[in-house]
């Protein structure tokens, strides 16, 4: 009977407590749930407005027949052995055919890479990533009807990242241009783009950071939004539907994804785009100095107050700033007025002044600040680095990874102090379909295949668990920036 009761009593009790929860539930206003409901992001509208803009972007390299003139085909039996990822034996060398040579064969045509861009004007005009049409020999446009033109490449500007092409077609739906002075950290934004060649694929995040310092001329958005292969070059839009950012890249100080990708402002694209557009170049100003940040103990020491401006590291011979009287040693705290607050800020103020026009330079000096005139010059033509000298013995190489185009050899310890990486392999030849996926003489792989690679060793022991015949994602570092590059060895 006391059980009985007391099941009873905690029956009562469970009908009681839902009463009053019910009755608690209903003293809360219905309008308080909807506004919370409304204020969560819906993408749907901005895809149907936006999508449309969006489109896909194929390159073709032109690649030499292949076999050799002399009819050998010695070239045709090493291509053999990489398609099907057998092991290359070492051919003798051939002698030069007695026979008359054969007619030139045409070149043939390869993919080369596939990346985004969008509408920028209703006449075909295009703006994507420099990197994505970088080396093509002719750009394809697919719209998102599957409409496709060949792309013809108004200009291009690697320190930017920006490039212009342009398609004959008319009445195209172009994008509206967002204000990045408006965008705030926190806000949600999207990303439409053809990651890993799937067409108008949509992500979504927020805001990471603004004026995110990973540049000398470009203050990067920062966000979350999934960014893979194939997105570069698409737009990042904001909640009104309109574009603030051109995807660019990612960052992994680990090597690893961190959900951490990056955006060419818009501001600073239209204004790179503008000078494509007209000139098909971009030019930009420069004095001819190397800086550096200014620490707290300098600025401390020196009586400037607070940590701010460029420190005058070295001042090119003849340079403008040499005419102008800048030294070593001091710190430039104004450019034209305007504060230079870090040092990253003079060259984007320089770089973005016309050549030829008169400026003004505000420099600390021996305790003082002092006023010095300036005529800007214009920045030297990108030109190839000279690679230094090894001062560390070269690690044995390895040519494993002919089958993909690859020769590699060991990361050097002070190369993985430098990078802050546990190992991996250093690219030391690319050619074929590595080459073609991107990668180049340098960059230091630290997976491929899905599967983490430290060493030569690990490398050979990754290539031998994977279809070589099948397209190959290798994950590889470029300084301090992680890359992903998909190798397609039978395509």
């Amino acid at each position: 009977m006391m059980l009985q009761f007391g099941m009873k009593r905690l029956q009562f009790w469970s009908l009681a407590a839902s009463c009053s929860i019910a009755a608690v539930a209903a003293l809360v206003p219905f309008s308080a749930a909807q506004a919370q409901q409304r204020t969560l992001p819906d993408f749907t509208d901005l895809v149907e407005q936006v999508g449309p803009s969006v489109v896909n972007i194929r390159t073709l390299e032109k690649i030499a027949p292949r076999g050799g003139p002399d009819g050998t085909g010695q070239d045709e039996m090493l291509e053999f052995f990489r398609r099907f990822g057998l092991p290359i034996p070492n051919m003798p060398r051939q002698l030069p055919s007695p026979h008359p040579k054969r007619p030139q064969q045409p070149e043939e045509e390869q993919p080369h890479g596939v990346g985004s861009g969008f509408v920028l004007s209703a006449d075909g005009l295009i703006m994507t990533n420099a990197h994505v049409i970088e080396g093509a020999d002719e750009v394809l446009v697919t719209l998102t009807d599957k409409r496709e033109f060949k792309a013809k490449i108004i200009g291009s500007d690697k320190r930017s990242d920006i490039a212009l092409v342009k398609i004959e077609a008319s009445g195209l739906p172009a994008v509206k241009v967002g204000d990045v002075n408006r965008l705030k950290v926190g806000e949600w934004v999207m990303a439409i783009g053809s990651p890993f060649g799937l067409d108008n694929t949509v992500t979504a995040g927020i805001v990471s950071a603004k004026q995110r310092d990973t540049g000398d001329y470009l203050p990067f958005i920062q966000t979350d939004v999934a960014i893979n292969p194939g997105n570069s070059g698409g737009p990042l839009i904001n909640m009104r539907g309109e574009v603030v950012g051109v995807n660019s890249q990612i960052y992994s100080r680990s090597g690893g994804s961190m959900g951490i990708s990056f955006a060419i402002p818009m501001d600073e694209a239209v204004r790179v785009s503008e000078q494509l557009r007209a000139t098909g170049r971009v030019s930009r100003g420069r004095i001819g100095v190397q800086i550096d940040q200014v620490t707290k103990e300098v600025a401390e020491s020196i009586g400037l107050g607070k940590p701010q401006g460029a420190l005058v590291r070295s001042v090119e011979s003849g340079s403008p700033a040499e005419k102008a009287g800048v030294e070593a040693g001091d710190i430039i705290t104004r450019f034209d007025g305007k504060v230079v607050d870090k040092s990253s800020d003079l060259p984007r103020m320089v770089g973005s002044t016309k050549p030829g026009s008169r400026s003004s330079l505000t420099v600390f000096r021996r305790g003082s600040s002092k006023e010095l005139a300036v005529t800007i010059a214009e920045i030297d033509a990108d030109k190839p680095v000279k690679k230094p000298a090894e001062k560390e013995e070269k690690a044995k190489a390895s040519n494993v990874g002919q089958a993909l185009g690859l020769s590699v050899s060991e990361v050097t310890e002070a190369s993985k102090k430098e990078l802050k990486i546990k190992g991996g392999v250093k690219v030391d030849a690319a050619t074929e379909a590595a080459a073609r996926a991107g990668l180049r003489e340098g960059d230091v792989i630290i997976q491929i295949g899905n599967l983490e690679v430290t060493s030569v060793r690990e490398f050979e022991a990754a290539l031998s668990k994977i279809d070589k015949n099948k397209v190959v994602n290798v994950l590889f570092r470029r300084g301090e920036w992680a890359q992903y590059a998909v190798i397609r060895t039978g395509h």
